[in-house]
């Protein structure tokens, strides 16, 4: 609806041209009429019309003088001057105003419409790029949630081995020279439970705060498993480890001061990890804060730990650790039972030569690995609630047995899951490509789709079909293309944009690549 206000200091004048708007177009309406410029400030400050046919001379305040004061409040608003007075001194002041419409009174109704229809076009024009524009925003910005939380995911579970500092610092745009994680949990406070809403509501006010936090450095919050959320924390200059600690202090302090004036029935801890200067080694860093987060279960009293420096020896074993439990992740998504078993067996063995079979070790050991299966499995979309309790006090055999036990019953439990309702979902989700390839979809909508994380669903398609989402996706728009061509009543233009493209040279670019044909060669030959 477009609404406008006339202006004239003749009535007759007035309720001609209200006639003539109110006839002239569905969704014009005059929403008022003012007889002099004072009427029309104070009209327009009220009813804040989208446009205003405004007579240029009035007594007392005149339309140019009118025009001035409503722009300054209100600097949107489009005018059509009238005016029985032809000078170019009238016409030079009203365009200095950035009016462009100047029709003469008595005025035809055709030049009176031909105004105001260039007018409403302009402006319904502009409301549709101000729609778009929100649009591309909403889901610019959805689509960069979702790929922080596909990073922190694939850094939590080692998959970014082929990205470095300075290829994230070129998508961010922004300089990265180091990172590090930190861990965020939360526990109900002794004799109640955090219910999941209470827990929703916990991770959108720490989603809140952390942005508001980010200063020196750019902050990646990743999805929240069970009672974690991790939070990948990139900095933007070179930082020493002192400078480093000073600012992971900071963003605790701030999280804490505004977390004891919330609502939460729960207690916050805070594991942080090292600092680190490779993007490959952040996986590392998410393994100390588990570590301090454990050391946090052990002393009740303390609320944060920051890590201190890891031995340098220690460090080609833990990345031996890391590089055995990413692979048993992997096998585990598979679903591959005795190479996850196998896989087990050797990091029992490995932690066993290392630690010298002390239980409170394997315990904090099975405990995070556990944790990282529990956050794969919720990124699968898989429900699966159980999870072991290790008591310190049993032998120590007893307790690798026990974690074995478990992790059997939860590979079994993906392969069930993958031979049923994975082969369902990306069934369903073929099906939803092929039905709207003509749209300008992205993996992450069909993802969402089927309810499935959008790294796992790339992950898990490719598997499946042998080939990535969007390879599947340009055959079936290619093939397409090529029916479409047989009939000669359509142009090359109209097929590139009924099968997806919205750019007919990037459409020839993809058709000559998958075809060794360009669109018009491949229409000749058809043709003949």
């Amino acid at each position: 609806m477009l609404n406008i206000l006339v202006v004239d200091d003749e009535v007759l004048e007035r309720k001609a041209l209200t006639k003539i708007i109110n006839s002239s177009q569905e969704g014009v309406t005059v929403i008022g009429e003012a007889q002099n410029g004072r009427k029309a400030i104070e009209m327009a400050k009220v009813l804040r019309p989208d446009l205003i046919f405004m007579d240029i001379k009035m007594p007392g305040i005149d339309g140019v003088q009118a025009v001035k004061e409503i722009r300054k409040f209100a600097p949107d608003i489009r005018f059509i001057m009238v005016s029985a007075f032809n000078t170019f001194e009238y016409a030079k002041e009203v365009m200095q105003q950035g009016v462009k419409e100047y029709i003469l009174k008595p005025s035809r109704t055709e030049d009176i419409l031909a105004s105001l229809n260039r007018v409403v076009d302009e402006i319904r024009s502009e409301r549709r790029h101000k729609i778009e524009q929100q649009s591309l925003m909403e889901n610019l910005n959805r689509a960069v949630s979702i790929a922080q939380k596909e990073w922190v995911s694939s850094m939590i579970l080692n998959q970014i081995q082929d990205i470095s500092f300075d290829e994230w610092g070129e998508l961010l745009g922004i300089e990265i020279t180091s990172g590090y994680v930190m861990l965020f949990l939360i526990e109900p406070k002794e004799g109640t439970e955090v219910s999941l809403a209470e827990k929703k509501n916990w991770y959108s006010w720490l989603k809140g705060h952390l942005k508001s936090a980010r200063e020196k450095e750019e902050i990646m919050i990743g999805p929240m498993t069970e009672n974690q959320v991790p939070v990948l924390i990139l900095c933007k200059n070179t930082t020493e480890k002192y400078q480093h600690k000073l600012n992971a202090q900071s963003i605790i302090d701030q999280i804490f001061n505004q977390f004891i004036k919330g609502p939460f029935r729960a207690e916050l801890k805070i594991g942080v990890g090292l600092l680190y200067k490779h993007a490959y080694e952040l996986n590392q860093s998410y393994h100390d804060a588990v570590m301090a987060i454990g050391q946090l279960q052990n002393s009740p009293q303390r609320k944060y730990i920051i890590s201190n420096k890891r031995d340098n020896k220690e460090m080609p074993i833990i990345s031996e650790f890391l590089e055995i439990e990413k692979k048993l992740l992997d096998s585990l998504r598979q679903g591959d039972v005795n190479q996850v078993l196998r896989l087990f067996d050797t990091l029992v063995t490995k932690q066993a030569e290392k630690e010298k079979w002390k239980t409170p070790v394997f315990i904090k050991a099975f405990d995070e690995l556990f944790i990282l299966i529990s956050r794969m499995l919720h990124d699968l979309g898989i429900n699966y609630q159980q999870s072991p309790t290790f008591d310190a006090t049993e032998n120590q055999k007893k307790t690798v047995e026990k974690a074995k036990s478990h992790l059997l019953a939860v590979v079994n439990h993906v392969q069930a899951w993958r031979n049923n309702h994975a082969k369902g979902m990306l069934q369903k989700a073929k099906e939803f490509i092929e039905s709207h390839y003509s749209d300008s979809i992205t993996l992450e909508q069909v993802a969402e789709y089927v309810e499935l994380s959008p790294f796992y669903f790339s992950k898990l398609f490719k598997d499946r079909f042998g080939m990535t989402f969007i390879d599947y996706l340009t055959e079936i728009r290619i093939n397409r293309a090529k029916t479409e061509m047989e009939n000669p009543g359509k142009s090359l233009k109209e097929i590139c944009y009924s099968v997806g493209y919205r750019d007919p040279n990037y459409f020839s670019r993809v058709f000559k690549k998958q075809t060794g044909l360009s669109p018009s060669e491949y229409r000749k030959a058809i043709v003949s």
